[in-house]
C-alpha cells in the first residue's frame, strides 16, 4: 500500500506539470489546488528537491518548478524516491545481499515475477501520461 506521502507527491508533480509554467508555482497555491496542508506539501517537496525532481526558490517570486520535462518522469522513480523500493520482497531490492536459499526458494519465481510487473507497469508511465488523460 502506497502511502499519503507518495500519493501527494505525485499529485504535486502532476499539479507542476499541468501549469506549463517557465514560473516558480508557489507551494500555497498547488496546496489550494489539490487541497493539501501546506506543512504537509513542505516535508513533500523538500524530499522531491533532494531528489532532483523539483527546485525550488524562496521569497518573493518563490515557488517550484519541475527540472525536467513531464515526458521525462516515470512514475515509478517518483513513487520510488517518495515510498522506497517496489520490491515485494527484500531479497528483490537494489543492493540486496545475495539470499543463502535462492537457489531453493519456491516463492522467488513468483515474487519476481510480481516485482517485474509492478516495475514495468510504473516505470512504462510518464507523468505527462497521467497529465494528458
Amino acid at each position: 500500500m502506497f502511502s499519503t506521502k507518495g500519493r501527494y507527491a505525485l499529485r504535486v508533480m502532476i499539479d507542476l506539470a499541468q501549469q506549463h509554467s517557465e514560473e516558480y508555482i508557489p507551494l500555497k497555491d498547488i496546496a489550494e489546488r489539490q487541497d493539501i496542508s501546506k506543512k504537509y506539501l513542505e516535508i513533500i517537496v523538500k524530499e522531491l528537491v533532494h531528489g532532483g525532481f523539483v527546485k525550488g526558490v524562496s521569497g518573493k517570486g518563490g515557488g517550484y518548478m519541475l527540472t525536467r520535462s513531464p515526458e521525462e518522469y516515470s512514475i515509478g522513480e517518483i513513487i520510488e524516491l517518495m515510498e522506497g523500493s517496489l520490491a515485494p520482497v527484500a531479497c528483490l531490492a537494489d543492493g540486496a545481499e545475495d539470499c543463502p536459499r535462492e537457489k531453493v526458494c519456491k516463492t522467488l519465481p513468483m515474487w519476481t515475477e510480481f516485482y517485474m510487473l509492478e516495475r514495468d507497469f510504473f516505470y512504462g508511465k510518464k507523468l505527462s501520461d497521467i497529465v494528458n488523460s
